[in-house]
Order: C-alpha cells, then sequence, then structure tokens
C-alpha cells in the first residue's frame, strides 16, 4: 500500500467519520483510481470508523504543513 499527495486527495471530501466499506464505496462512487480503492482495501478493519485521512495516511499534508503567512493574502 502507498499514498501520494495525487492519491488522497481524492478522499478528501469523503464522509468522514468512515468505514473502511463506505470508504471503498465512496471511492469508487467518486470515481477515483483503482490505486485508491486497492490501497483502502488493505487496511486493517476493525469495525471502527476512521475519523480523518490522517488515520489512513499519517503523513497527509495538513494546513499546518505549509509555511506561509496567510495574513499577507
Amino acid at each position: 500500500m502507498y499514498w501520494t499527495l495525487e492519491l488522497a486527495s481524492y478522499l478528501e471530501d469523503a464522509p468522514w467519520p468512515a468505514t473502511k466499506d463506505e470508504l471503498i464505496d465512496y471511492g469508487i462512487r467518486s470515481g477515483a483510481p483503482m490505486e485508491v480503492v486497492e490501497n483502502l482495501q488493505e487496511l486493517e478493519d476493525d469495525g471502527e470508523p476512521y475519523e480523518t485521512i490522517e488515520e489512513i495516511w499519517p503523513d497527509y499534508p495538513t494546513k499546518d504543513d505549509f509555511f506561509f503567512n496567510e495574513d499577507e493574502y
């Protein structure tokens, strides 16, 4: 399983929190590449919903990761 920013971006608008099956269904319905669906199928399924994309890919960049001053724009 591998994630890239491009692949993970297909899940930005997913209905969080969501279970593994709900995310797979969302990926298929939204037309995400097969790599996204395959990555989701490889996730551990403990029955608990995932709250955010960070639970799936801990390295997913957040707004805090970008070094710019919003006040300047």
